[in-house]
């Protein structure tokens, strides 16, 4: 039997297995969700044209096959990151996406950071880890009653550190080490947050949508990053990996 007949047969045993892989993605299901929805056509990033299927009332459609097949990847990469036992940061700073940001981390025990980036979380990551080492003695005492030594006037001063350090940390202050990975919501938006990530050398997975540049990013999945739908199914699916992965 020649090598090209024994390739073809493992090609097509992979093929017939790759429904097993697949996520319980669907067509279907993106569509009503509106992933395959871009930016207007004036909007559009150069490296994004491979990705587009045509125009609808002036807006790019993206291709759903090529979006389902970078959603797998990305997928099967963080399945594998979370059997090692790494740890990945999800990122997602619009307002609109806040709470869904936060949902999916919590239920999924990930990192997040659903306001604003510090500059400096991951570059500058010691003095970020000090301030939070801090906020989490704050918390400490007050859990503790430390806080009645002090007077009114003080305790009212420690209460508003304690709101600006629990909105800038409440995602990270258990993250004591540099994650394995990201995943950005929008990298357009947290172009910070992708920065510091590709200068410590952290993987990056991505939702990145017809404005934006897919070579930035190692596991880019085409979508709307905009409509929380879109946002919600992709970020469904990664919270169903993490859990699987874990157990």
């Amino acid at each position: 039997m020649s090598p090209e007949t024994i390739k073809t047969k493992k090609t097509l045993k992979e093929e017939k297995k790759e429904p097993i892989k697949d996520f319980g993605i669907d067509i279907d299901e993106m569509t009503k969700a509106g992933i395959h929805l871009g930016h207007k056509i004036s909007k559009l990033h150069p490296n994004m044209e491979e990705y587009i299927v045509g125009i609808r009332n002036t807006v790019h459609i993206i291709d759903l096959k090529k979006t389902a097949s970078g959603l797998k990847e990305a997928l099967v990469f963080i399945s594998e990151l979370f059997k090692k036992d790494d740890k990945m940061l999800l990122i997602g700073t619009k307002v609109p996406l806040k709470s869904l940001i936060e949902d999916i981390a919590k239920e999924s025990n990930l990192f997040y950071v659903s306001e604003r980036w510090l500059g400096g979380t991951f570059t500058n990551f010691k003095v970020i880890n000090k301030r939070v080492q801090y906020f989490k003695e704050l918390e400490n005492k007050k859990k503790e009653g430390k806080l009645e030594r002090y007077t009114k006037k003080e305790r009212i001063e420690i209460e508003k550190e304690l709101n600006k350090l629990e909105k800038k940390f409440k995602g990270i202050k258990n993250m004591e080490t540099l994650p394995g990975a990201v995943f950005i919501c929008d990298i357009v938006k947290d172009n910070l947050a992708l920065k510091e990530a590709k200068a410590k050398k952290i993987k990056v997975i991505a939702i990145v949508d017809t404005n934006a540049d897919p070579l930035l990013v190692d596991y880019p999945i085409p979508a709307n990053d905009d409509a929380i739908s879109s946002v919600k199914y992709i970020l469904e699916k990664v919270a169903e990996v993490v859990k699987k992965s874990k157990k």
